[in-house]
């Protein structure tokens, strides 16, 4: 099955002006750490861009994503507003979650965006699930889920795999592999370093891509989409990708090298296809420009919304933890007016 990508200018455009978009969005947010204005974790996706924007480009939006705890790109390709997710980030009553989810658990229920999870391969059988209810209710619908090489070796990875196999189900696997799970290498991790490999097992549809070329990523998840759409079952796709700065900002990274990363910086996704849009005149120095202002006005507005917004009240702490509290606040919606 092939699916061609129209690269007509418009469509380069937007491709690179989405990864800038979440690359520049995440410097802002590094700012705002520093400065300690987001609080607790903070998991970036600098350099795996394009694994967001390829994917998010080939679903539709009666689709469903399920993403993982390092979730900006994947939120921001999917089409969260910019302003909900930095006050999100700053734990404002105005987030994408009311400032309750931070960094690693967005959620956009208007976008069948059901967010990252803290759990490593946590998200995997709620995708099953998620998967298993579309293939009933929405026919045609997929379920895209995210989750790092890392998750391979958990049990909830292998029990998902088989389910969606068994059940032939509405399924997109995106393993993001980058090589280092939180900071242990692949290879002394995993006996099948070859990842998509082990979809194999499952008689699953899989292919492996490299995710520091944006077109090629991009087209690869056009494929395993519509192989997922056409009813022939799960679809896995190991995304080839690699992360230029830390696990964490806690992470001193004394598993890698900084020749190494310089190595990788190379094949910087983003560089990539500017250059070779500069090359064959498909992005001026004007459009460029143009494409880098956009951004820069949207990250400051989306700061300055974030800045304004409120913290919760001290007194609102227990609403949504407690399930009474929770019945009657629905229950007293449902009440006439």
């Amino acid at each position: 099955m092939t699916e061609k990508i129209h690269l007509d200018r418009a469509h380069l455009h937007r491709l690179y002006g989405q990864m800038l978009r979440i690359r520049r969005f995440e410097a802002k947010c590094v700012e705002l750490y520093q400065a300690q204005k987001i609080r607790g974790f903070l998991h970036l996706y600098d350099g795996e861009e394009a694994v967001a924007t390829g994917v998010m480009a080939a679903l539709e939006e009666r689709d469903a994503v399920l993403a993982t705890y390092r979730e900006h790109g994947q939120a921001l390709a999917r089409g969260v507003p910019m302003g909900p997710l930095m006050a999100e980030m700053l734990g404002k009553v105005q987030g994408s979650c009311r400032g309750r989810g931070g960094s690693m658990h967005i959620f956009d229920r208007q976008r069948r965006f059901f967010g990252g999870n803290a759990i490593v391969g946590g998200g995997l059988p709620l995708a099953v699930g998620i998967a298993m209810a579309d293939k009933q209710l929405r026919p045609g619908a997929v379920t895209a889920c995210f989750f790092g090489e890392g998750a391979v070796a958990e049990g909830a990875f292998h029990e998902s795999m088989n389910l969606a196999a068994v059940w032939q189900l509405p399924l997109l696997f995106v393993c993001e592999n980058n090589r280092y799970a939180m900071g242990v290498p692949l290879e002394d991790a995993e006996s099948q370093t070859e990842v998509y490999r082990k979809a194999e097992a499952f008689c699953m549809a899989s292919a492996p891509v490299d995710a520091m070329d944006p077109i090629e990523m991009e087209a690869a998840a056009r494929r395993a989409v519509a192989h997922v759409r056409a009813g022939l079952g799960p679809y896995f796709l190991e995304c080839r990708t690699y992360r230029f700065r830390a696990h964490s900002m806690f992470d001193v990274q004394a598993y890698r090298s900084r020749e190494e990363v310089d190595a990788w910086r190379q094949r910087d996704p983003i560089e990539r296809l500017r250059t070779w849009m500069v090359e064959n005149q498909r992005l001026s120095a004007d459009e460029s420009a143009a494409i880098d202002a956009s951004i820069a006005a949207e990250i400051n507005a989306a700061v300055a919304f974030a800045e304004a917004g409120t913290l919760e009240p001290l007194d609102e702490l227990e609403r949504f933890v407690l399930m009474d509290s929770v019945v009657q606040e629905c229950d007293s919606r449902e009440q006439p007016a």
